[in-house]
């Protein structure tokens, strides 16, 4: 049984609500329009021009500072200078955002939600000497244990082109000898989710499971860690999440092939997991319309390897500073925020937000609108495809979601920002809403794709790199944030918050009325660039290889 951890003082919450009062004072708002604080904190920003006038670049980074000194000043016994779930971190990233948000008058619920806490791994190669530690870590789903055995290849290619197969049926493992008591599968990324290799390897007789990246392009060569849970037809309870009884680790391309070597052994260390409280924080806003709710969500937590500042960093500052500039608001429509707990684990918090709600609680909801990842270093401004003009969406798009993608584009189009479409894959928190039927859509600026030569002409950047360089790495810091990238989206994400905060009706039908002051009048939406050419978009979050 798991001890409940113990409540953590307000102290560091206080700190940083203190220091980021001092930052928006101190600091000179980014433009001659920018409104004086105390005027955007005591009024209803109810017209765009006042809305955008007080969502300031200025005060979107005071949040990402807060964020970064809460990391750097963690102590966690596991996991310091980060703040990742179950971590000191989150939870004091909680107590920033929900102490701001009752601060200027929201009603906030800290929903609770059990997660998953796994420590460090261990992988270790033993032969062909040298002896060697590699870097590695834990696959949501997997099981804890030590194994020292044997290493065995499955359907591994050390010359990849893209496509890989291993171990995304069981036949990969026929003719292979798995009889022994510590055999260790060596699957490499590609095609399936990454539980249904766990699961066949457990099948066959593994003791453990190694997957190392693919190997196929740079940004499929490094560590790969990420969600075990998911898995594919005909595996029993496809699409998951599903649990696996024996260690599932990550390996980067380079030390898997070094573990493919004939007469390779290894060993495999994956200590038992705890399960912890973590929260979601919810803030609400009622409006004049309490069955109506317009919902927009950013995950709070970041990775083990580093703070996490763009991701998420950057999606939780922005919808936070939107939502204390929309405070005074008496909105026709009931607003409701969200700042997810889990999601880097797998969305797990908003899935076990979104389960917990009753059919009427969910009928409720008009339309959910999720930001991930909205000020990566080298963007491309994206939207989440739900018209399917650029990729076939493989979940299903619930109607009134593309209404909402173009609300998104036709104000990219206004302020003559180029734009691409990103697949609609539900891999990101916006998943179990669009499962539920709940109309959805977002903004996305690019994870571990490659910036191609085109995109490099159309958004600056840097072709032949990553859109986020430092993606789910400890350079992820307050430094890995384009401020342009940031600012647009930031004004486009309250854009929308006070567009459907006054209507939805282009959405699910329900009549609403003009959003006060003058009109905003958006034209059609120009176009995405068409610059993947029926690659993935770029979205790199998810179970997939």
């Amino acid at each position: 049984m798991t001890e409940p951890r113990p409540a953590r003082k307000n102290t560091l919450r206080l700190t940083a609500i203190a220091a980021v009062a001092a930052l928006t004072t101190a600091l000179t708002p980014q433009s001659g329009t920018a409104a004086p604080a105390a005027s955007c904190d005591n009024r209803s920003n109810n017209t765009y021009q006042k809305l955008l006038e007080c969502v300031t670049l200025d005060g979107v980074r005071a949040h990402q500072e807060a964020f970064q000194k809460i990391a750097d000043n963690s102590t966690d016994p596991v996991y310091p200078g980060t703040r990742a779930a179950g971590t000191d971190g989150y939870a004091d990233s909680v107590d920033y955002v929900a102490g701001l948000l009752r601060d200027a008058g929201y009603e906030v619920t800290l929903d609770p939600v059990d997660i998953t806490f796994n420590f460090p791994a261990v992988l270790r190669q033993l032969t062909p000497a040298p002896e060697a530690e590699y870097p590695t870590g834990v696959f949501t789903g997997s099981g804890s244990g030590e194994v020292q055995g044997n290493v065995i290849p499955v359907d591994v290619d050390l010359t990849p082109e893209g496509g890989s197969t291993s171990g995304c049926e069981a036949a990969d493992f026929a003719g292979l000898d798995f009889s022994g008591d510590n055999d260790i599968a060596l699957i490499q990324r590609g095609t399936c989710f990454f539980g249904t290799k766990a699961y066949y390897a457990e099948q066959a007789g593994a003791e453990a499971v190694i997957i190392m990246n693919e190997g196929n392009t740079p940004e499929r060569s490094g560590l790969i860690v990420a969600d075990g849970t998911s898995v594919d037809e005909p595996i029993p309870g496809a699409p998951g999440p599903v649990t696996h009884g024996i260690p599932v680790v990550g390996a980067s391309f380079a030390d898997g092939a070094l573990l493919a070597r004939a007469g390779s052994t290894a060993y495999v260390q994956v200590l038992p997991a705890e399960t912890r409280t973590d929260y979601n924080v919810i803030a609400e806003l009622p409006g004049k319309n309490t069955d109506n709710v317009v919902m927009a969500g950013a995950h709070l937590d970041s990775v083990v390897e580093g703070p996490g500042i763009n991701d998420n960093g950057s999606g939780s500052a922005a919808l936070l500073e939107t939502a204390l500039m929309m405070a005074n608001l008496n909105p026709e429509n009931t607003l409701r925020f969200a700042w997810w707990a889990g999601e880097e684990q797998g969305l797990v918090g908003s899935a076990d937000y979104v389960a917990g709600l009753s059919e009427a609680e969910r009928d409720r909801i008009a339309l959910y609108m999720n930001y991930d990842m909205v000020g990566s270093p080298n963007y491309i401004f994206m939207v989440y495809d739900a018209d399917e003009s650029t990729f076939e969406a493989p979940v299903p798009v619930p109607a009134g979601s593309e209404a909402i993608e173009d609300v998104y584009e036709a104000y990219y189009t206004k302020i003559g920002e180029p734009y691409e479409d990103t697949e609609f894959s539900g891999r990101s928190d916006y998943e179990a809403f669009i499962l539920a039927g709940i109309p959805s859509s977002g903004l996305f600026t690019g994870a571990e794709e490659i910036k191609t030569p085109e995109q490099e002409r159309i958004w600056g950047g840097e072709a032949g790199e990553q859109f986020d360089p430092c993606y789910h790495e400890a350079c992820d810091t307050l430094g890995n944030v384009d401020l342009h990238a940031l600012e647009v989206n930031s004004d486009l994400i309250a854009f929308a918050m006070l567009t459907f905060a006054y209507s939805t009706d282009s959405v699910n039908g329900v009549d609403g009325k003009k959003v006060p002051g003058p009109a905003f009048t958006l034209p059609e939406p120009a176009g995405p660039e068409g610059t993947f050419a029926g690659e993935d978009g770029g979205l790199a979050h998810g179970a997939t290889g």
